[in-house]
């Protein structure tokens, strides 16, 4: 007996894939299914039971919110309210990567957990294909944060899931590598005019004031108000080191341009292929043999702020 737990049913995200998961969904389990971020392991909004088997196959903490993943602006409007700005953003923005935080209904059908108490929701709607059909095939508002143990590097791929919640849940929709690779972008719109970014992501906060029409505000230290707040999150369990030159005898190093490494973000120094590629590079320096990671430097522009954000918060003891 090796004592491994058993991996979940890795299913293609096809018709009967796709039904298999929205079975599951409806029946309150849940399911691992791709985004164009990140892979979500997925439970219905409404129900407390389904959203606390989340909590327990991530092992997250219970005052972390997660985000709530919708079909439309019309299912978004029967959760949260959508003010001019948030219809701006959803105009412009969904179906994608942009998480928005806004006010949360009294008569919302959520589970109080998904919010950790706050008053405010994170809903998204996103692109991905497979994601799209599991909601509609369900009908149901999905809370889904990244599918990997909390505090653990995210998923790309269906096989970083399956290893990571072995023994935890029972199906992953397998869709292919993510596209962007990096959590939604998460911005908060506060009463009146405030706004602000609390996760860069693929949608860069000057992209989101060029609609809005202002620039953001300061967000008050120490708030939890959405998901991936946390100092220490994206963990590959090591030590890390950032903005190294070359590794030192004990380190793996994840290169970028013409820093090279054991694995490399972009050998060519795209910021778009470094932020696909972030958490393939922080998994296999998680199962390296090296007892450390370094990590080389990251431009501070662009996309490069998302990758620096989730590298910082690797770094973090």
């Amino acid at each position: 007996m090796s004592g491994k737990l058993p991996g979940p049913l890795v299913h293609s995200a096809d018709a009967a894939g796709i039904s298999a998961a929205a079975a599951l969904l409806r029946a309150g389990k849940p399911v691992a299914v791709p985004t164009e971020t990140v892979y979500g392991l997925a439970a219905r909004a409404d129900s407390g039971p389904a959203v606390a088997a989340i909590y327990a196959a991530k092992g997250r903490p219970s005052f972390n919110p997660l985000i709530v993943h919708v079909a439309s602006v019309q299912q978004g409007e029967a959760i949260a309210r959508f003010d001019q700005r948030a219809l701006n953003l959803a105009a412009a923005f969904w179906p994608g990567a942009l998480t928005m935080v806004l006010p949360l209904r009294a008569d919302a059908r959520i589970a109080p957990a998904v919010t950790a108490g706050l008053p405010t929701i994170a809903l998204r709607c996103p692109a991905h294909p497979v994601m799209r059909s599991v909601l509609a095939e369900t009908g149901l508002a999905l809370a889904a944060p990244s599918a990997n143990r909390s505090g653990g590097v995210s998923p790309t791929s269906a096989a970083h899931v399956a290893a990571s919640l072995a023994g935890r849940i029972e199906l992953v929709l397998d869709g292919g590598p993510c596209e962007a690779g990096l959590e939604s972008t998460i911005v908060v719109l506060r009463e009146g005019a405030g706004w602000q970014v609390l996760r860069p992501g693929p949608i860069t906060q000057a992209q989101i004031a060029a609609v809005l029409g202002c620039g953001p505000d300061v967000m008050a230290a120490g708030l939890i108000e959405a998901p991936g707040q946390l100092a220490s999150h994206y963990s590959p369990g090591k030590p890390v080191r950032l903005d190294a030159v070359r590794a030192q005898a004990d380190e793996f190093l994840i290169g970028f341009g013409a820093t090279a490494g054991h694995v490399s973000l972009s050998p060519a120094g795209d910021l778009a292929e470094a932020a696909a590629r972030l958490y393939a590079c922080l998994h296999a320096a998680e199962s390296a043999l090296q007892g450390k990671v370094a990590v080389a430097a990251i431009p501070a522009e662009g996309l490069g702020a998302a990758i620096n954000d989730r590298l910082r918060r690797a770094a973090a003891d």
